[in-house]
Formats: C-alpha cells, structure tokens, sequence
C-alpha cells in the first residue's frame, strides 16, 4: 500500500504511545541514553519515564486485523499498520511497524510488557520511536529491562480505558434524581439529551492501576458548574452546546476529552493506587448528565470493542451481539476550543 494523506483511511483501533524519548536510562551501561531498538538495548538497565511526558493517542488501519474484538497487530516488522484518520500522531498513511517487545520490573516486583513502535512520516529517512505499555506505567518509577525481543508475537491492544466514569460518580434518572454509578443496573433509565429517558443496555467495570493512560482526570467543584468533583477517565469527552455568537467551533455542539481540559489547578490527573471504572451503554451513543454535566456514553462500536479487556468485549458483545452505534454528531475541541473556554492545553500529568 503506498503512502498516502488521504483523510479517508479510518481507524480500526487506537491506542495510547510514549515517545522512546521520554523513557530514559538512569542507571546502567546506557546511562543517560533514551529507551532505543532492541540492538542497542543492555539488559539490567533502569528506566525512567519523564514526569512530564504525555500519552498520544493514535489511530491505527490495520489491513490484516481480524475481526470483532480480535484486534492485533499481526507481524512484526511489516508495514501492514498505517496510521489512521484522527490520530495525535502523523498524518494518514504514516507507516508504523513493530519493532520489538522488551519486558521490565517494577520495584515491587511487578513486570510489564512494552511494544516498540516505529513511525515514519512522508520524506522521513528513519522512523521515529514509540512505545506502547501493555500495562500502566508510571513516571518517576524505576523499571528494570529484564528481556528484549525483537519479535512481539501476539499484541492485544487492551491498553485504553476508553469513555468511562468512576465509583460514586452520579447520573442523573429520567425522574431528574442522581444515583451513583455503582448502584445503576440494566434497565435503569436514565435522562438524556437528545432522545429523553433511556434504559441502560449494559454496565462494565474494571479496577486498574491509577497510572500514566489509566489514571483518571479530576474536574473540580464548580468548574464546569459541577456541584461536586467529578471523575472520569482521560478520554471521556464532556458536551458543551453554544449557539449564534457564542458558537466554540463550526458546531454548536463541541466534545472535549478530559485530559485536554487538565491545567493543574481546577482540572487534573490523579495518580496513584487503583481506580474503578464504570462503561454505561445505550441503544445509541447518548449524551447524560455526570455531576450535571453532559457526557458522553461509551460509544459501542467495533473500535472500542476492541479496546476493552478480553472479559468485558466478550461481555458486551454477548448483550449486544448487532450494537455498531454512531457517533453524537459534534465538533472534537482543539486548542482554539479551549482557548475560548478560558482553558488550558496539558502540561503534563499534574497532581499526583
């Protein structure tokens, strides 16, 4: 397939990627060095990932994928992975190849597994480097390189908790009472925006490590007129409608992830410990109410099937064996859209 900027190229899935850069030795025979191919690579080496370094998401056409939740990368080492339209990373048609897979130890004794990642934009004489963690990492934390294999073997891309909200968040019924999200159940309804009181379809929830991708963004009482905090994870997308003059974007109706509305002081990222999420389905792709915020449901779709654990697609899947819902029709926010909110772009993870 040739290199191509063609916007039409969509995604089959996506993932969350560190720049190799932000991964550097700090003790070792490499010491100083950043996170390099498998060849240079000396094992005992300790890593450190930046503090500041920022996830990007990108999005991946993959030809060889196979369907329903099977979505892999298939070979090591062929460009048969493209980047995608969407994508923080590149333009369409960007080649990425895998390029090995290293395994490191925690401090307690935990191990994780990453994936290289090469991106090559148009012109470019060597791919860039990336890496993709099999498991949340955590900046600040010594990782020690206990293996490195130039061949990936199976890759699932499970790494993503994608549009989720936490423990104790509160949704708002279709009798305009809230309860919290742990106490919702199948065949709830609940007040949307667009089509009324709806019935939830399916609830998944999952416990992970509060690290890097996977810890959740923090929107402070008051800031978007929230009467309490409210948390959820860093791709959920709040709603903000805005007509005639007072329009964001070329859409009355704008989305924005949370982690693009981190600034460290009303909006931030809190890490550490476990995290429990909660993903609420519907017929549709909905807009609800979070803290009396409008937020989005997890949109059920082939790619984010994909990007849940093994035990939650098959789960939904089940349910919901036809669910290819469409997207709530809006303007993604970019920095402009922020700009005029009197918001921020990310600086980094904040608050810890």
């Amino acid at each position: 397939m040739p290199h191509s900027n063609d916007s039409r190229i969509s995604a089959s899935y996506s993932a969350m990627i560190f720049p190799a850069a932000d991964f550097e030795v700090v003790s070792g025979a490499n010491l100083g060095d950043p996170l390099t191919g498998t060849d240079d690579l000396c094992l005992g080496d300790v890593y450190m990932l930046y503090d500041e370094s920022r996830a990007i998401e990108v999005t991946i056409a993959d030809a060889a994928r196979a369907h329903g939740t099977e979505a892999r990368f298939m070979e090591t080492g062929s460009a048969q992975h493209r980047v995608a339209h969407g994508s923080e990373l590149g333009s369409p048609g960007d080649p990425l190849t895998l390029q090995g897979r290293l395994t490191l130890m925690a401090p307690d004794g935990d191990t994780v597994d990453l994936v290289l990642i090469g991106h090559r934009r148009m012109r470019q004489a060597q791919d860039d480097l990336f890496f993709l963690p099999l498991a949340p990492i955590e900046p600040r934390v010594q990782y020690t390189l206990l293996s490195a294999d130039p061949d990936t073997g199976d890759v699932r891309l499970s790494d993503i908790t994608p549009v989720a909200f936490t423990r104790g968040t509160r949704i708002t019924l279709a009798d305009g009472t809230q309860r919290a999200i742990e106490d919702l159940a199948p065949g709830d309804k609940v007040l949307t925006r667009d089509s009324g009181p709806q019935p939830v379809r399916w609830i998944g929830r999952r416990t992970v490590r509060a690290v890097g991708a996977c810890a959740p963004v923090v929107v402070t009482r008051g800031t978007l007129s929230n009467e309490s905090d409210l948390i959820v994870s860093q791709q959920q997308r709040l709603f903000i409608y805005r007509r005639g003059q007072r329009r964001l974007a070329e859409t009355s109706e704008v989305l924005i992830k949370a982690r693009d509305l981190v600034d460290d002081e009303s909006v931030f990222i809190r890490r550490g410990g476990f995290v429990e999420y909660f993903h609420l389905v519907f017929d549709r792709h909905e807009i609800i109410y979070a803290e009396y915020i409008p937020t989005e449901s997890l949109l059920l779709n082939a790619e984010n099937i994909a990007r849940l654990p093994d035990d939650l697609a098959r789960d939904v899947s089940a349910t919901l064996p036809d669910a290819s819902q469409q997207p709530h029709f809006g303007s993604e926010a970019d920095s402009s859209v922020l700009s005029k909110l009197g918001l921020r772009t990310p600086r980094g993870e904040g608050k810890g």
